[in-house]
């Protein structure tokens, strides 16, 4: 990624180029991570219209800054990682595996999350790619809980690798092995083929607001959490009144509505 590349990524953000003295800090990682889950919705649109998901960086600058899109983990967490590498982070990919239901793991390389190293040599869990998750990147090192508007997490040993856990249950477990980008092609392929992936069996669009709370607009449904957990939900009856949300509440301009490709069994 180049300094223009970077320079319009900051914007999309609604963030300005960190001073030079200020350098890749733990504050410009917090305020970054945030500003990302606050402007660039977890979508996943493309796979119900018909858009191919291509896991290189200049497609994932194209999608994200140049169409002010979002996209699910793969492509969020690629792109603020390589956002991250421009300002002088140490950014390291790592794969992880969704806990599912009767503790059963998601498929190999079914999460992508980022292990990023600070000026200070502190390293820090970002992961702007799960959906409702933390706010603030998560202190690497740290196994005692760690408290944030997401919720309360902790980071805890499961033999080899590292499991992730929230409100006391794990959501998914971590390798600590380095990876690239072009090995998460093929968990990308499924999540987005597979009639098995939930991806392909519904629609989401979500957001963190600037009050701490959350937008989410799943099919024709529309869902906003205050920070204080209050909750209202409403049906959006047309076409107009879909694609409207989508454009005032989540940023995306689209030409029509994302209809779901295989529907939830």
């Amino acid at each position: 990624m180049n300094s223009a590349q970077a320079d319009a990524y900051l914007r999309r953000l609604g963030a300005g180029r960190p001073a030079r003295a200020a350098g890749a800090t733990v504050d410009v990682l917090r305020e970054l991570h945030l500003r990302h889950l606050q402007t660039v919705p977890f979508e996943n649109l493309s796979v119900h219209l018909g858009e191919e998901i291509v896991l290189e960086e200049k497609r994932l600058l194209d999608k994200v800054v140049g169409a002010r899109r979002g996209g699910f983990c793969y492509e969020l967490n690629g792109a603020f990682g390589a956002l991250l590498g421009a300002l002088g982070f140490d950014v390291t990919l790592l794969a992880a595996r969704v806990h599912g239901n009767e503790g059963r793991l998601g498929i190999p390389y079914d999460h992508l999350v980022l292990r990023v190293r600070a000026s200070d040599g502190s390293e820090w869990l970002a992961d702007v790619g799960f959906g409702a998750h933390s706010h603030y990147p998560l202190a690497f090192g740290e196994r005692g809980e760690q408290e944030d508007p997401g919720g309360r997490f902790r980071i805890v040993g499961a033999g080899p690798d590292l499991d992730v856990v929230v409100n006391g249950r794990p959501k998914y477990r971590l390798e600590v092995r380095p990876r690239e980008l072009g090995d998460f092609v093929a968990g990308a392929w499924w999540h987005s083929t597979s009639p098995a992936s939930h991806f392909v069996q519904s629609l989401v669009c979500s957001r963190v607001t600037e009050d701490g709370g959350r937008i989410t607009l799943s099919g024709r449904t529309l869902k906003a959490t205050g920070a204080d957990g209050a909750r209202e939900e409403r049906e959006l009856g047309t076409d107009s009144e879909v694609l409207k949300a989508y454009r005032e509440r989540f940023g995306i301009e689209l030409d029509r509505v994302p209809m779901v490709r295989v529907p939830g069994c």
